[in-house]
């Protein structure tokens, strides 16, 4: 007959083993003030931030009709015919890449050109309509019934006000976007459906704050911290709930963006980088001079790595907290080298992953170097590509770092916290000694 006393051991040993299929424990009282005394001021700061630099809006400004800055309306291709070339008014045919002929060819001669007319149908001129010529060379074609994006100049020449400037994407967007959201919902379910509450909240305060607070001419630093850390709460609690998982995530995030802040104050000014590098940052800088261009890219590196920092620190945080679920009896520096096992194959993944994004997206320049025929240390030298460079190894280094700072802080709270969860849930603690679990054999 087995001892009352040997009785209550596998019933604890049946209840740890029983928290490893479900959701996590809640951790004792004392690490819950614990770890409110690091969160609170933290996000106190971060409210403060928000409601001492929130901007009210972008500044207005006098439209320059260069780029982004023009205005446009929406429009529609109604009819699309053929015509010579060499009979088309010059004037018609915009001077750009898009329309020019080959090299060595003449414009016109035996080449048909499109002649398309274009209505407007949005703003004060809907319903008028205007001409676009398009070379047969140019890499966009129009076509009847295609909805299209048209810039105004209001100061040029009656017939030549408007101008096709872009295609209208917003079906072929909207669905994709569409497609996205059920794949999430229908993989994810509710977790699924919190994590697009998330976006649509990052998404807002990156809109709503984050750039008008910048065009404002509030610090870019100042700026992409406070930003940051509204996105991180919001998103992380949001995703993972209000649990103590949850806050060693965030805290490790912070931690971890703190260093590359660091690290990109240090060597964005080390190797005098502008953040002026082509005609959409020049265009800003002439429209709003006061903005410190090197501030904001310092701002797009942090709000450039906040998102797959998110990844890491959830996925080690979790990783540690299995593991601890699985073996109780497992000690911090057991479970820290256990969890840091696994970071090492998402360190792995994570950096080849932000390498080829940064590289995928200066692709055409690379090109563009390549066919210059300039040595790899001329490229490097770039400040287009150093800044890259830049981005990517800030990132990187704030990425791994992030892997053992977390793993050692979930290690580290659910270990201290192993007394305090068999208190709470009235089970002794789990005996660690061979000789322990050779008696609850044997009885």
């Amino acid at each position: 007959m087995t001892s009352p006393h040997n009785d209550s051991e596998p019933q604890g040993h049946q209840h740890a083993h029983s928290h490893s299929h479900g959701p996590a424990a809640p951790v004792s009282g004392h690490l819950r003030k614990v770890i409110a005394a690091v969160l609170i001021p933290f996000a106190a700061a971060v409210v403060v931030g928000l409601v001492v630099l929130w901007p009210g809006g972008a500044p207005a400004h006098e439209r320059t009709g260069v780029g982004f800055d023009r205005q446009t309306q929406q429009g529609k291709v109604v009819n699309v015919g053929k015509v010579d070339c060499a009979d088309v008014n010059a004037s018609q045919i915009p001077v750009s890449s898009e329309t020019s002929p080959p090299t060595g060819e003449p414009a016109g001669g035996d080449h048909l050109c499109e002649k398309a007319t274009v209505e407007v149908t949005s703003g004060q001129d809907k319903g008028r309509t205007f001409i676009e010529v398009v070379q047969p060379d140019a890499p966009r074609q129009l076509r009847k019934g295609q909805g299209v994006v048209v810039a105004y100049a209001p100061d040029a020449p009656h017939d030549l006000q408007y101008s096709v400037t872009d295609v209208n994407r917003k079906f072929p967007l909207l669905l994709l976007a569409g497609i996205f959201a059920l794949v999430v919902v229908a993989v994810g379910r509710m977790r699924g459906v919190m994590a697009l509450v998330a976006l649509a909240l990052s998404f807002a305060v990156l809109t709503l704050f984050i750039l008008p607070a910048i065009l404002q001419g509030s610090n870019p630093l100042v700026v992409a911290v406070v930003g940051a850390g509204a996105i991180m709460l919001i998103a992380l609690y949001i995703c993972h709930g209000l649990t103590a998982r949850t806050s060693v995530a965030v805290i490790g995030t912070l931690i971890s963006l703190l260093l590359i802040g660091l690290l990109g104050s240090l060597f964005i000014g080390w190797a005098s980088l502008s953040g002026n590098t082509d005609d959409n940052t020049g265009l800003i800088h002439g429209l709003y001079p006061h903005i410190d261009m090197s501030g904001l890219l310092l701002a797009g590196v942090i709000i450039g790595s906040l998102g797959v920092l998110d990844d890491v620190t959830v996925t080690q945080t979790s990783a540690v907290w299995e593991l601890h679920q699985a073996d109780p009896t497992m000690s911090a520096k057991e479970l820290y080298r256990a969890g840091i096992r696994i970071g090492r194959d998402h360190i792995a993944s994570v950096v080849n992953t932000l390498v080829l994004a940064y590289a995928g997206a200066a692709l055409p320049l690379l090109l563009l170097f390549s066919i210059a025929q300039s040595s790899m240390g001329t490229v490097a030298n770039s400040e287009l590509v150093a800044e890259e460079i830049v981005r990517t190894l800030i990132g990187s280094i704030g990425l791994v770092a992030s892997v053992p700072v977390t793993t050692a802080l979930a290690a580290l709270v659910v270990s201290a916290d192993r007394t305090g969860l068999a208190a709470d849930s009235g089970a002794p603690a789990p005996v660690r000694s061979g000789r322990g679990r050779r008696r609850r054999a044997k009885a």
